[in-house]
């Protein structure tokens, strides 16, 4: 089947009382835009146009991709007008309708609606559902045989039509093109000003032509208008991709106080506790253990890593059977190898950390190349910023590093070599060298007992 795909993302969004663009809201750390178009993409659709309006320019910004194209609704006159706006983008054949803030549709329920369609050789079909707990859906409208024939908008319908008719638009539409002609007949609203895209049904209906409602689960339809909505459809989705990677073999300790994003990997036995929140493309490796209150984004753990008590990791790589933590920051761009130790309140920036490597204590390392089994010792600076530039500390391997030991880049400290504690080192240490830098230690005998005689 020959498919196009419209989103429907121009809206105002004036009840999100937000200066961002509606469906530029994130759940999950990702706009609801993107949501629905990572629903459409499996689909393998000829072409997907997004119609956009309300902060155009940000949605280009933030959703900008090669195989999307955006049309602009100059004025927002609704669905309808968004569709024909989109129409002469689109290729023959059949044209699947969404709305751009409907983030928790599915690509396999998607998938259905379009077998269907094609099955039954539907002119138009669409998504319905039954749910008494959400309003402003537009109500179905079916004959004494049972066919569809109209959907009546929520804020027309009187009472007594919301209590008769129950069957609930769910916004989601398969048109063939050859109905898109329908579009100009659809009247705009005396109230609202608007052409509704719902009125196409009855239009088609009246034709004679071939159409169905089909039903599916409510939860893929909700929809956000609200900051209320959207903190629920965050919910709801935060709940699938928990439950997907318990079903996988991933134990949560608390499932109702941790956060994950939908395009994370977690392998098979990894044991995540409560107040943690993986985030972006982060893949993390069999067998890991995420303590409480650890924070990871974009970054990628291997087999058997442990992530301890308050940790921050983002943009970073963790080779397998390290630890990190508790209180450690790794900011973007840094390396960690395997086996190696990075221990509390030890922040490391820019850094690549060799295999066996530990830092175990109070320590920063910033824009270094540090080797493998060399060990730094607590209160540990790279000195790399001269307040104009950055440079670079190299620490090869097998190197001691003793406490409180200020490295001022740029500085190598050769291969086996030692930098006593206490040391300020501004030149290149030797293979094998003790490097001491520290003012000679003098004992005043007596001198508290003169100081108190004074």
């Amino acid at each position: 089947m020959n498919l196009s795909v419209v989103i429907l993302a121009a809206g105002l969004g004036k009840r999100m009382k937000s200066g961002i663009p509606k469906v530029l809201h994130e759940t999950l750390g990702r706009p609801m835009l993107q949501h629905v178009i990572d629903a459409v993409t499996p689909l393998k659709p000829e072409k997907t146009v997004v119609v956009i309006g309300n902060g155009a320019d940000e949605v280009r910004r933030r959703i900008g991709a090669a195989h999307i194209t955006f049309v602009v609704q100059e004025k927002l006159l609704g669905t309808g007008n968004a569709l024909a706006t989109a129409g002469k983008e689109l290729n023959k054949g059949a044209v699947l309708v969404l709305n751009g803030d409907g983030p928790l549709i599915t690509t396999g329920t998607l998938k259905k609606l379009l077998t269907r369609h094609r099955r039954s050789g539907n002119a138009l079909s669409f998504l319905s559902f039954t749910d008494d707990s959400m309003g402003g859906y537009g109500r179905v409208i079916r004959d004494g045989s049972g066919r569809v024939s109209a959907i009546l908008e929520d804020k027309h319908a009187t009472p007594s039509e919301k209590k008769k008719f129950t069957e609930l638009n769910g916004g989601v539409y398969v048109i063939e093109t050859s109905e898109l002609g329908c579009l100009q007949r659809i009247r705009k609203n005396s109230d609202s000003g608007e052409y509704y895209l719902t009125d196409i049904v009855s239009i088609v209906s009246d034709s004679g032509k071939r159409l169905e409602a089909y039903n599916c689960s409510p939860e893929e339809i909700r929809g956000v208008n609200t900051r209320e909505d959207l903190y629920q459809v965050t919910e709801i989705m935060r709940k699938r991709v928990i439950a997907k990677w318990m079903k996988r073999g991933v134990t949560f300790i608390d499932p109702r106080r941790t956060v994950v994003h939908t395009p994370v990997s977690i392998g098979r036995d990894t044991v995540i506790y409560p107040d943690t929140y993986i985030e972006g493309k982060t893949t993390i490796g069999r067998n890991c253990t995420i303590y409480p209150g650890v924070r990871i984004c974009d970054s990628t753990l291997g087999e058997g890593v442990i992530i301890k008590d308050n940790t921050l990791i983002e943009e970073s790589r963790i080779g397998k059977g390290s630890t990190v933590g508790p209180f450690a920051h790794l900011r973007p761009m840094s390396v960690v190898g395997r086996n190696a130790k990075i221990g509390n309140f030890v922040e490391i920036k820019k850094s690549t950390i060799g295999h066996g490597t530990k830092a175990s204590h109070l320590t920063y390392l910033g824009d270094a190349v540090v080797g493998s089994n060399v060990n730094i010792g607590a209160g540990t600076i790279t000195c790399n910023y001269d307040g104009r530039n950055k440079f670079k500390t190299v620490i090869e391997s097998g190197v001691f590093i003793g406490s409180d030991s200020q490295l001022v880049a740029p500085v190598t400290i050769h291969k086996g070599a030692y930098v006593a504690a206490g040391a300020t080192i501004t030149k290149d240490v030797p293979p094998g060298s003790l490097a001491i830098s520290r003012a000679k230690q003098q004992n005043l005998e007596n001198w508290a007992k003169k100081r108190r005689g004074k």
